[in-house]
């Protein structure tokens, strides 16, 4: 929504017309010396009206942070969803202390969280024989459909691309329903080392024509895109293309790549794509998490008129050669803010992300409302002073 927008014109030298433009709705005042007191008055009393209700329509676009509070530390890369009247937050084993695969928090009010569980009591056999290294599961992504809660989940090793992405499925959420139990449906599918992309970050999205896709990435040449049977929550037999969606720019002269890992500067990952309006929005995580307070996260997004891309930011760069706009950027009190998922509701879409405590580096769940403003989403990350916290 736009300002207020005031013109005046001189008529002659006993009248003068005044134009009033606001939110699309234009007024014209014409003042005689007779009316002029008395039209001030009215035209003073306008404004400031006006104005109330400008300042009252940014605060209500403005996003805001929520205030959490229980067992928020040490949750990495959430992922949301809600049954019933309780929300489920889903992710990445971290801290000093770990029990079981793939940590579970839940909520009645969005505000408050508890551990409520795991997803698995231990990595599974299978992907200890496919992958030795793999130390931990990374990057739960919950959906639903046909039926069934479907966990994807990834396996690798740190800054390796021999990597996978698991399904898991259950008929509930709730551990004390009867019909509660995680069914594991295998690999989904993998990268190795002679691959240029790395399968990890998976999330799964529907297109506006029933089709379900797979966006994942992480390094190398960026966040890829499969279609997905939605009948097995399998790759598709129907197209077996691999779509590329995002990928860093390389610098003119970057430094050389730490040792056995990728270049810094190829640091993009965590997809999510949400539908809204118009266009599909793709968010992202550039540059560098787990690392404490010298994590530099930040969460980007582009969008696109199809799920496949190509995706574009605010200022009309590709984000296959770099582009994203900054959604969600460091401040004082929480540092390299990504790891993100969204999740849209009749009363407002939320995003879930983790940042670091910029004192100690620990990782914290968080969470803020997600505001569209001209086509694009806004997002508040909690601060001390903020007025904007939730």
């Amino acid at each position: 929504m736009g300002g207020i927008c005031i013109s005046a014109t001189s008529l002659s030298k006993r009248f003068l017309k005044i134009a009033i433009s606001y939110a699309g709705i234009n007024r014209m005042i014409i003042l005689s010396p007779q009316s002029m007191t008395i039209r001030r008055i009215s035209l003073i009393s306008l404004l400031v009206f006006l104005a109330g209700i400008a300042q009252s329509q940014q605060a209500r676009n403005s996003p805001k942070a929520f205030k959490l509070e229980g067992e928020i530390k040490f949750v990495h890369d959430p992922s949301i969803i809600k049954q019933g009247d309780t929300w489920y937050v889903f992710s990445t084993g971290n801290g000093p202390e770990r029990s079981g695969e793939l940590p579970i928090h839940c909520s009645k009010d969005l505000h408050s969280w508890k551990r409520c569980g795991q997803v698995l009591p231990a990595i599974p056999e299978w992907i200890r024989k496919e992958s030795p290294g793999t130390k931990e599961l990374w990057a739960p992504d919950i959906s639903y459909f046909n039926g069934l809660y479907h966990l994807y989940y990834a396996f690798s090793l740190f800054g390796k691309n021999t990597s996978g992405i698991a399904l898991l499925t259950n008929k509930t959420l709730d551990p004390d329903s009867h019909g509660f139990h995680w069914e594991d449906r295998g690999l989904v599918l993998r990268s190795r080392a002679e691959d240029d992309f790395n399968a990890i970050d998976p999330n799964l999205v529907f297109d506006e024509d029933g089709h379900a896709w797979l966006s994942f990435g992480s390094f190398w040449t960026g966040i890829k895109m499969r279609r997905i049977d939605p009948k097995t929550g399998l790759l598709s037999s129907e197209d077996t293309k691999v779509y590329s969606l995002a990928k860093r720019q390389r610098p003119g002269n970057p430094p050389p790549d730490p040792a056995n890992l990728p270049g810094n500067w190829q640091a993009i990952e965590a997809p999510f794509i949400v539908h809204h309006g118009d266009y599909y929005y793709l968010f992202v995580s550039f540059d560098l998490c787990c690392r404490g307070t010298k994590s530099n996260y930040k969460t980007m997004v582009g969008r696109s008129r199809q799920v496949t891309g190509p995706y574009f930011d605010a200022d009309g760069k590709p984000m296959l050669e770099g582009g994203g706009t900054p959604l969600l950027l460091s401040n004082g009190l929480w540092i390299g803010p990504g790891g993100e998922s969204i999740l849209q509701q009749k009363d407002g879409d939320i995003i879930v992300f983790h940042a670091y405590d910029a004192e100690n580096g620990h990782a914290s769940l968080q969470i803020s409302s997600l505001e569209w403003v001209d086509g694009w989403p806004k997002a508040a990350l909690q601060d001390i002073e903020s007025p904007n916290n939730k």
